[in-house]
């Protein structure tokens, strides 16, 4: 994942796309502080794991979101517009989103793994879908997906 972000970087310098770079370093910046939080103190020094950096493109694009909603009520529709091509660029670092067959087919798959009977398995079953599906699925669907078939 960092060589495609490092990739994409020089080419967004070599074509001048100034969006795309800044995006770019943005989502750069985010893993590095999270680099840095996840550092120990015992030498090991690995960075955070593909899957975090799938979490950190994931809040990035929720924050976009919600900040070009505001801009968009507030008449600010330049400001929204910029929000919006920043997701754009941090989409294309994610995978494929699962469409609403393959997260109910998912949703059910985690629940026989964790056994769940009752909405209070409902941890477990968000837990496994969390760490096999990051980035892949919106998890407030599949919260309500996971309830449905709990409930």
């Amino acid at each position: 994942m960092r060589e495609r972000l490092t990739k994409a970087m020089k080419e967004a310098m070599v074509s001048k796309d100034a969006t795309r770079l800044s995006t770019i370093r943005l989502i750069n910046a985010a893993i590095k502080d999270r680099d840095i939080a996840a550092r120990t103190g015992d030498g090991s020094d690995n960075g955070v794991s593909d899957a975090e950096i799938l979490g950190i493109l994931g809040r990035m694009i929720k924050q976009r979101q919600e900040s070009a909603r505001l801009y968009e009520e507030g008449g600010r529709l330049e400001l929204a517009e910029q929000e919006r091509s920043e997701i754009a660029v941090i989409e294309e670092f994610l995978p494929r989103r699962l469409d609403d067959a393959e997260v109910e087919a998912a949703v059910k798959q985690a629940v026989a793994q964790t056994q769940a009977h009752s909405i209070r398995d409902m941890g477990k079953v968000m837990g496994i879908l969390k760490s096999q599906y990051a980035g892949q699925m919106d998890f407030a669907k599949a919260g309500a997906a996971v309830r449905a078939a709990l409930g």
